[in-house]
This record gives C-alpha cells, structure tokens and sequence, in this order.
C-alpha cells in the first residue's frame, strides 16, 4: 500500500471538489471551485451539467499534477448530491436540458396529484420515501414531458438518466458504462430498497421508461475505469455514494444506533438501522445506508433542506455579514440565551423538508422588536439549523431510535463552535467533530479503498476516526423549553 492514492470526486450542490487521499486516509491535496445555482422560476432550481463536468475535469486534474501525477493512484470514488437528475442523449453525451437541483419544487402538482389518486402507501412501502419533488421520479417525469421530443426519444432508448454519479461515471468512462450504486438508486423513487430492483409499478406510476435507467452496483466495487485520455493512464472507478451516506461511512457509523448529522447546504441526520428497513410513523424516510458485497445496510433519514445556505442568504442576499466566520462573532456577542422576546428564523426557502413536508412553506423572520439588531437576526439563523435538527432526532426516537449517546456531525458550517454549543444544548446530547470534518468526500475515498482493497473491512476503516471537538449540553431545562415553544410557533405560522 505505501505510497498509493485514492483520489475522491465529491460533487456538490454549491461546488465541485476533488482530495487525494493517502492509502491511511488522510487528506494531502484539495481542489475546489464553485457551482453557479440557476433559478429559473420560483422554487426551480438548476444546474449547468457541462459546467459540472469542467469543474470535475479542473479539480482532479488539479490534485493529481499537485501530488505527483496520476502513476500511483489505485482507486477513485465518486459521491454526490443526490436526487438531483440529469437526462442526456447516449450517442451524443450531450444533457437535453439543465439538471434538475433535488431542491427544485417543479414536481410539487405531481405529488399532490399521485397522494389524491391514493399512491403514498404503495410508494412508501416499496421506496421507503414519502411522495415528494424532491425525490428524482417527478423531475425524470417533467423532462420527459416538457423538453421538445424527449419522451419519443427516451422510448426510442435515446437518452439516460442518471444522477450526478451515474452523468459523472459515463463521462468519465467515455459512454462505456451507465451505472448507479444503491444509496443513489434508493432516492429516486423509482427503486424498491427491499427487492435491490428498479420497480415497473414506480416505473409506470411517473411514466418512466426502463431503457433510460442505469445498472445498480454495490457502493463499493467495479464500476470501470476512467478514459486514458482524461488523466494520463486509466484510473480504476471503484465506488459510487450519496454524499450523505458517503458522510455515514466517513464518520464510521457502522453500528445500528449511531448517528451523524451533516451541515452543507442542507442538513441530513442519518441513523444506521443495520439490515432493516425501519419504517418511520414520523414521515422522516427509510434509506439504503450502503450496500458492500450484495448485503443491504439501511438507514433512517431526515431531510432539512435550508443549513448553509442560511448563511448564504444572510451573506449574499441580506448583506448582514461579510463572511460565515462573521456570524459566530455575533452570536457570541449577544447576552444570554433567554426566550421573553426571541427573535426566530424559519428558513424555509425551498419549503420544509422533515418531518414537516410542506412544500408550500416560506421563510419567515419573526419575533422582532426595535430592539432587534442584525445580530439578532443572525444568531437566529444559527440557531434554526439547530431547532430544525432537534425535530428530527425527536422524530427518530419517536420511530423506535434509542436514545443516542452522541450526534457526529461534519460539513461546513460545524467550523462554528458556538453552533456546535447551542445544537448540544437544544438537543440535550453530546455534539463530536472528527478532526477531518469534510467525512462526505472521506466516505467516498474509504469506499473505493475497500472496493479496490486497500483496506480490508470497515473496522479497518473504523479505526481511522479521530475526535477533535466535543460540546456537553449545559442549557437548565427551563431555559430550553421556552426556546423550544418559540420555535414550534414560529413554525406553525410559515405552514400552509
């Protein structure tokens, strides 16, 4: 193994990156560039997949030149923003339209059409998910009935649809293969988690021909080799992971019980639930947590879908702050954490994800007073990833979850330690960051190490996990309680 690489893909809804890795896992060059967000209408949102592509092209080719060139790299794993969808025409490689963002809310009619016509139970019961755009079927479906010959050409067996991994793979291949992996397939509503098989009810419920679907692969294993072209020589292509399930392995949840919570431009709290299939009563979602050598392990999911970009919002679109780091200054100057007057922030940009699941939902600022500062408005919007986090894990226990003894959490926002204070205190338990927090792109690297076998079970993998930050909860309970009835009547006034 000495002095062999992984290089890791990890293909964001805000940036592209690329790390090399070394064969122990520890990070030795990164290269990052941002993705434009596209919104051409309210609640659309969209990305260019040929920008995607350069993006990924510039990144690796920048990690590889900075650690050395491509002789030496054993493996390479991809994980990606899930849902979101691509179609494209497989002579050509050339997407019919712009991808389609897993925020968009397009498909919104279709869902609500598919829940009146008594579709949820069946579609629950096969895909573990709940009826909603955010999902890949109703975005595969509006392409198909609304780019110009679409539909006739994907009968034809003209065109694939993949998501991010699965456009990624087949460029990088060269069109040679056309696969996905389980915890990709197990999010677009079109695949039964139990059977391991794309489904021809779901199939027919959105009216999705089965020549555009790709192969469903284990997560890790053989998923070809890059063009020769590309890199230099080929590079053997050996996983393929949801970016949140990829975060579940680089933080080494291994064992059913363990809990990570990742804070990007969304935020996702993955329980593992082992080899079943836990159904939830509390409308969060039964996932695919990985698959390795044909056994299933599987996950309960929370879905949040404004984290980072509070923040975001707060920088770019109210100009409150010139940077994150700004935000922790602020809230760290504000006195106390008392409820009498509290200003809440509802992010819900996009609408509100889990447990709620309303797409109608807007965002709303309430509470303020003259008193009000932008510091107030600021801490709130930190504060709400927080609140929002707590409903989920109040969610997870309500489906059977034990209690936990601690939530991991990574992303980009956990650099905040004030966050990572107040989510101990909401929450009521422990709150760990790992010392490497980018655990998505980490997931990716150990995944296609243990596909090309470099390392040799996920207790290897284990083994690597290092502790960097813990904050203990420290809130009286009094305290917590009146914040928390803030924020649950904050709420109820943005649903519709």
């Amino acid at each position: 193994m000495s002095g062999q690489r992984i290089l890791a893909i990890d293909q964001g809804t805000t940036s592209t990156r690329a790390v090399m890795f070394d064969a122990a896992g520890r990070a030795l060059a990164t290269s990052q560039t941002p993705l434009r967000q596209i919104y051409p209408a309210d609640g659309w949102v969209e990305h260019d997949a040929e920008e995607i592509w350069q993006a990924t092209l510039k990144v690796c080719r920048a990690v590889i030149a900075e650690t050395g060139g491509v002789e030496g790299i054993a493996a390479l794993g991809i994980t990606n923003q899930r849902e979101t969808t691509i179609v494209w025409n497989r002579r050509t490689g050339q997407p019919v339209m712009n991808a389609i963002v897993w925020q968009d809310r397009r498909g919104a009619a279709m869902c609500t059409a598919l829940r009146e016509a008594g579709h949820e139970g069946t579609i629950q019961n096969k895909t573990g998910l709940l009826i909603d755009s955010y999902f890949s079927a109703t975005k595969v479906q509006w392409v198909l009935d609304n780019v110009s010959g679409a539909r006739v050409a994907a009968e034809k067996g003209e065109l694939a649809f993949g998501t991010i991994d699965t456009f990624l793979l087949w460029r990088l291949t060269g069109g040679r293969v056309h696969a996905t992996d389980a915890t990709n397939a197990s999010r677009t509503m079109l695949y039964d988690i139990h059977t391991g098989r794309w489904d021809d009810t779901l199939l027919d419920l959105f009216t999705v021909p089965a020549s555009l679907l790709p192969e469903v692969r284990d997560t890790a294993g053989d998923f070809g080799a890059t063009d020769p072209e590309l890199f230099g020589r080929a590079i053997p292509i050996a996983a393929l992971v949801g970016d949140q399930h990829g975060a579940l392995v680089g933080q080494a949840c291994f064992t059913p019980g363990m809990v990570k919570s990742t804070y990007g431009t969304g935020c996702f709290v993955l329980v593992n639930t082992g080899d079943k299939a836990l159904p939830s009563r509390n409308r969060l979602l039964t996932t695919i947590a990985y698959r390795l050598k044909g056994k299933t392990t599987y996950a309960l999911e929370g879905s949040i879908f404004n984290a980072g970009t509070v923040i975001q919002w707060l920088r770019d679109g109210a100009k409150m702050i010139e940077n994150a780091a700004e935000s922790e200054r602020l809230a760290v100057e504000l006195d106390g954490h008392g409820g009498k007057g509290r200003v809440y922030f509802v992010p819900a940009f996009t609408g509100l994800g889990a447990p709620h699941w309303d797409a109608g939902a807007r965002g709303a600022i309430l509470g303020l007073t003259r008193d009000s500062s932008i510091g107030h408005i600021v801490r709130a919007g930190l504060e709400s990833v927080c609140y929002q986090t707590l409903d989920l894990l109040t969610a997870l226990q309500q489906d059977g979850i034990a209690a936990l003894p601690a939530l991991r959490v990574d992303g980009g926002m956990i650099a905040n330690n004030w966050l990572l204070q107040f989510l101990a205190d909401i929450t009521g338990i422990p709150v760990e960051r790992p010392v490497y927090t980018e655990t998505t792109v980490l997931g990716a690297a150990f995944l296609a190490g243990l596909g090309q076998g470099l390392f040799s079970s996920l207790d290897e993998i284990r083994s690597a996990w290092r502790l960097d930050f813990r904050a203990t909860p420290k809130m009286p309970d009094a305290q917590r309680d009146a914040l928390l009835d803030g924020w649950q009547d904050a709420v109820k006034r943005v649903m519709r």
